[in-house]
């Protein structure tokens, strides 16, 4: 395959675009658990692409249902008119979701998804009359995406930076990161329950009937893969309940399969209001995202509104039939293969796999769940993110994809993977590790 003429035109999205440019690295097919890069050798997808490609790559029922799609309907309008395929997908989805969030909206991207929410619970607020209830939680080092609601909820400081005040009316809770107390946890941490009970100090300093709800990731992935401790995410649902708010769960990363059930909601027995999604819902095969509500809060908005529309909120491409297409086999897939189930079987393995990392150099942390796993390095002084981002360069040069946040490598394969491949991911990943300096 020809070299392309020119790297200049294309701005890439959060990429060090001088340094890419550089020294570029391309992926040009894939097939299964790996890609093909431009200089020909495999690469082992760790990451299921960006913690999206959850039944693996160019899965032929997916894609056989996207071509037929696109030869018979390549674009239909939600606006007033619908077709059957984005009905389908809605019910398909509806039944794999905790009960009762079973009206769904369709976007076309997480960060789509999490502002939907966060206007929807807006919009339910004041339609059962509780229109002085505008605040929104987030929680420092969430990540929302990237849309204006989104990064004023979500907590990392270089997503937040360089664009202004953001919206006004937000708060965040303390994270739940604590290194001190629990290093190389397996699986949920034992300490930092009480970190929820953070959101009552919100409560007393905003008031309860100024908040409209509280946006949380079950898992935080892109700020490194923090685990929920044990008892928190209940306690946070027990207080949200007292006080009669909101709670979202941003389940872009946790959706479909990656923590061994179709949502961490079911995984952690905790059901929230509103559950956002994207990512493996399409296999990431076409963009969509969704939202799954309470039938409650439907409910309210549209039996409270007059005549029409209402809920002035929606997007062009909100249920693409083939997006729809693609979510429908997608779920087919995951249902035929058992491959939620096989994120839980796999689990054991797969965590003994991350925590053999723990005395490798420069390791200050290993934690996992289901199908994911984040490894913390120590920063290089002066240099923080550097070691990781090295550790990325080479993995890749090795034959092996991996996340690299900071300077946690962030691993969430897809759910296809066996043994031998985890055996291969850590095995180069410690051979990696070995030579980082």
């Amino acid at each position: 395959m020809s070299e392309p003429n020119d790297l200049s035109a294309f701005w890439m999205p959060f990429t060090d675009n001088r340094g890419y440019k550089a020294d570029p690295r391309m992926l040009v097919a894939s097939e299964g658990m790996h890609y093909t890069a431009q200089a020909g050798h495999k690469v082992l997808d760790a990451t299921g692409g960006l913690w999206c490609v959850n039944a693996g790559h160019n899965r032929p029922r997916i894609v056989e249902a996207i071509r037929k799609c696109a030869g018979t309907l390549d674009f239909a309008p939600t606006f007033q008119l619908a077709h059957p395929l984005v009905f389908e997908a809605a019910s398909r989805v509806a039944m794999i979701m905790p009960e009762g969030l079973d009206r769904i909206f369709f976007t076309n991207s997480g960060s789509e998804s999490v502002d939907t929410a966060l206007k929807i619970a807006l919009a339910y607020q004041r339609a059962r009359g509780q229109g002085s209830r505008t605040r929104l939680i987030g929680r420092e080092r969430g990540y929302h995406g990237v849309g204006f609601g989104g990064i004023s909820v979500g907590g990392i400081v270089n997503n937040r930076r360089q664009f202004g005040t953001l919206l006004a009316g937000v708060d965040h809770m303390r994270h739940t990161h604590d290194l001190a107390r629990n290093a190389f946890s397996r699986g949920l941490p034992q300490h930092g329950a009480e970190l929820a009970d953070d959101l009552e100090r919100i409560v007393a300093l905003h008031g309860a009937d100024t908040i409209a709800a509280v946006i949380v990731e079950p898992v935080a992935g892109s700020t490194g893969v923090l685990i929920p401790p044990q008892g928190y995410l209940q306690r946070l649902r027990e207080i949200c309940d007292r006080h009669d708010i909101l709670l979202i769960f941003d389940e872009v990363i946790t959706a479909y399969g990656r923590v061994g059930k179709a949502t961490a909601a079911e995984r952690f027995g905790v059901t929230p209001d509103l559950i956002t999604m994207a990512k493996g819902l399409t296999n990431a095969a076409v963009p969509m995202g969704a939202v799954a509500v309470r039938r409650e809060i439907y409910d309210t908005v549209v039996g409270n509104a007059g005549p029409g529309i209402e809920l002035f909120h929606g997007y062009t491409y909100s249920g693409h039939p083939l997006a729809a297409a693609a979510a429908i086999a997608s779920l087919e897939t995951y249902a035929e293969e058992g491959l939620f189930e096989k994120a839980i079987e796999l689990e054991s393995y797969w965590e003994d796999a991350v925590h053999s990392l723990k005395d490798a150099r420069h390791v200050i942390d290993c934690r996992n769940i289901g199908l994911i796993g984040g490894i913390e390095l120590e920063p290089r002084p002066g240099a923080p993110t550097k070691r990781a981002m090295e550790v990325f360069h080479r993995a890749f040069d090795q034959g092996l994809l991996v996340r690299v946040t900071g300077d946690i490598i962030a691993l969430s394969p897809p759910l296809i993977l066996e043994k031998n491949h985890i055996d291969e991911i850590f095995g180069k990943l410690a051979e990696v590790l070995a030579t980082i300096e």
